[in-house]
């Protein structure tokens, strides 16, 4: 998909944040990246969503995307309906299926895998340990007040009957029918949904559903599902549901990968929702002891829960998890919001994603202690089911509608690919157009035309990371380095070296940012020169910058010259080709000549390159055949144009962000 990338033709300093008051020059603190160490696989899986739009997920062609959330745990592809539990008055409400008559084909999940096969896109479905569905494609409820008396709350909107629960003295209603909305679901029903799913779209290994999460957030049915699974869901339940379902999906789909327990966040770590639901009752000494983690010999839920996989494949020689999947919502006041907040706020947003990777970073939340969230759950896989990969299938820092948010999004992103997570959704979805959409542009198509940050993560370290972080890749097409810059600071326009170990001769970095300074676009904004120890630059307060470097030394920025000349005119049109000349002593090994028209030409065919043009900048990049200019050689390409009156010549060209001299 086309979207707007500016080539900036003006000073650095016009890329100054909006934000009043205006942003100040700061040294930054140095930057350090070593290509050699610290080489690992980035998972493209870590840039995935929940409930991505078309349009979105085909530009960033993104990865993966979740069919999740409290409305999928209790599901009924049969009927295309689903129970939206504690978010919508327990009620049942049937999905979009065009035409019923023709269920199951049609459902919510088929048009939803439909959409991610048009985009390329992996699918993740979630299936149901929660041991209900709904009973059929209805508008029941789980707490119909002519049946229950009255509630606190009520759907006066839609449905007046269906209310919350909740008796009028703050008690919950208890003791209701689970069948008034619900029928029983078990593995059976698993292994016809898979079979439906299977038929459709072919096996996993064949380009098939590729995913399924076991079910959401079990650890809190005993809240959001609690008209069907009033009590909280303990170890031996969480055991025996995931031995049958998990076992199910692979006995019906062999190629498929599975995830769980996916739970809500840290505290599903320590707890079972058996043992939450207790503790939030009772209080007082449970925390440090909950029942239920006593009765299976103090060994916390997560370690215990990770042990019974592992012996249910060393029992059976079937590994039916795959993935050890929790979610983390950020519990800082404030900073998963929608709402940047003010100041304070928006900086403890930025400060908080530290608590995916710093054991130093004590939380500042209720839960007042480190939490180093993806090494944590590394250790735990390690200790307890060696193999097992790492997902975090819901998150949200907040503000994705704001520059702030997008700032942390891009750096959620880099500690991803840089701390080894394997697969990520976040929730809910940017809009196409909200800042937290163009963080993820930034990683997956940043120069409008799919350039992405690279896939094979290198050592990269700040003097201080809560200012200004930098995370690294090399990209596998061209060997191209990648860096990610997020300045912080609200109000400091940072200026850091940026060493880069094993570098000789110098090269044109290719510079691309998101800033206040134009929200709705990437800006490529001028090169900086590499040289054989790196490179000084300014990133403007409240930006995220991408550098792409060429592969290796990279060659020496190019000596150049341009000729330009019309051809021939007619109407409107005219025909003109440029030459490029190497004056240099090294070849150019590879070229993109830049260049401005002044009067509002366009081009409109070209040949002997690939042309583009963004408002008046145009560019083309080399062929196969001719990206090579040996020294005291030269490239000659050509274009069709139109002009709207006047057409005068291009006052300067660039090669690979190197000026060169015109004649």
């Amino acid at each position: 998909m086309t979207r707007k990338v500016l080539l900036a033709v003006v000073a650095a300093a016009a890329l100054l944040p909006w934000a009043a008051p205006p942003a100040r020059a700061a040294d930054g603190p140095a930057l350090t990246v070593d290509p050699s160490a610290s080489r690992h696989a980035i998972s493209p899986y870590v840039y995935g969503m929940n409930f991505a739009a078309e349009d979105l997920a085909e530009e960033l062609r993104l990865p993966v995307r979740r069919w999740g959330g409290n409305a999928t745990t209790r599901y009924n592809y049969r009927y295309d309906e689903t129970n939206r539990g504690s978010d919508w008055y327990f009620e049942n409400v049937p999905g979009p299926a065009p035409d019923p008559a023709k269920l199951p084909d049609g459902s919510e999940t088929d048009q939803f895998t439909d959409q991610d096969r048009r985009t390329g896109t992996g699918t993740l479905l979630t299936v149901p340990l929660i041991g209900w569905i709904p009973k059929g494609r209805d508008y029941t409820c789980g707490f119909g007040i002519a049946k229950y008396g009255p509630q606190q709350g009520a759907d006066t909107q839609w449905r007046p009957d269906c209310g919350n629960g909740v008796k009028p003295d703050g008690s919950n209603v208890t003791g209701n029918d689970p069948a008034d909305t619900s029928v029983p679901a078990g593995p059976r029903y698993v292994t016809d949904w898979l079979s439906h799913l299977t038929g459709r779209y072919g096996r996993a290994d064949g380009g098939g559903v590729r995913f399924y999460d076991l079910d959401n957030e079990p650890d809190l049915w005993h809240a959001t599902h609690r008209d069907v699974h009033p009590d909280g869901a303990g170890y031996d339940e969480m055991r025996r549901q995931t031995y049958a379902i998990a076992s199910a999906v692979k006995a019906a789909d062999p190629g498929a990968r599975t995830l769980g327990p996916v739970g809500w966040g840290f505290q599903s770590l320590s707890l079972s929702g058996l043992d939450k639901q207790t503790c939030d009752r009772v209080g007082g000494d449970c925390w440090a002891d909950p029942p239920d983690r006593a009765a299976h010999g103090g060994v916390p839920f997560a370690d215990w829960y990770l042990r019974q996989m592992k012996a249910y494949e060393e029992e059976h020689g079937t590994r039916i998890l795959d993935y050890f999947d929790e979610h983390i919502y950020p519990q800082q006041a404030g900073v998963s919001s929608g709402d940047p907040g003010g100041a304070a706020t928006q900086e403890l947003r930025l400060r908080s994603t530290r608590q995916l990777w710093d054991p130093s970073y004590t939380d500042e939340s209720w839960i007042g202690q480190p939490i180093n969230y993806i090494p944590r759950m590394r250790e735990l896989v390690n200790q307890n089911y060696p193999g097992t990969k790492l997902a975090i299938t819901e998150y949200n820092w907040g503000a994705l509608g704001h520059l702030n948010g997008a700032l942390a999004q891009a750096d959620v992103l880099g500690i991803f690919g840089r701390e080894g997570l394997d697969l990520a959704t976040l929730w809910a979805p940017p809009g196409t157009s909200d800042p937290g959409a163009y963080a993820f542009r930034m990683y997956r198509d940043y120069d409008g035309a799919g350039a992405a940050f690279g896939e094979t993560s290198v050592r990269a370290s700040s003097a201080d990371q809560g200012r200004l972080a930098v995370y690294a890749a090399e990209r596998s097409s061209d060997k191209a380095l990648t860096l990610m810059v997020v300045n912080k600071s609200p109000t400091d326009d940072l200026t850091s070296t940026v060493s880069i170990a094993g570098r000789s001769g110098s090269a044109a970095g290719h510079v691309y940012r998101y800033s206040g300074a134009d929200q709705a676009a990437i800006v490529r904004a001028p090169d900086v020169t590499v040289g054989a120890a790196g490179f000084t630059s300014m990133f403007p307060a409240s930006s995220i910058t991408l550098v792409e470097i060429p592969a290796g030394g990279g060659p020496a920025a190019p000596a150049c010259e341009a000729g330009y000349a019309v051809q021939s005119r007619w109407g409107t049109g005219f025909t003109a080709q440029v030459t490029v000349a190497n004056t240099g002593t090294s070849p150019i090994e590879g070229w993109t000549l830049g260049f401005a028209f002044a009067a509002g030409q366009r081009v409109t065919q070209g040949w002997n390159a690939a042309w583009s043009q963004n408002g008046p900048d145009v560019t083309a990049r080399n062929l196969d055949w001719n990206r090579t200019i040996r020294p005291g050689g030269s490239v000659t390409i050509g274009f069709n144009g139109a002009s709207g009156g006047t057409n005068p010549p291009p006052s300067a060209f660039r090669v690979n962000g190197a000026a060169c001299t015109t004649r």
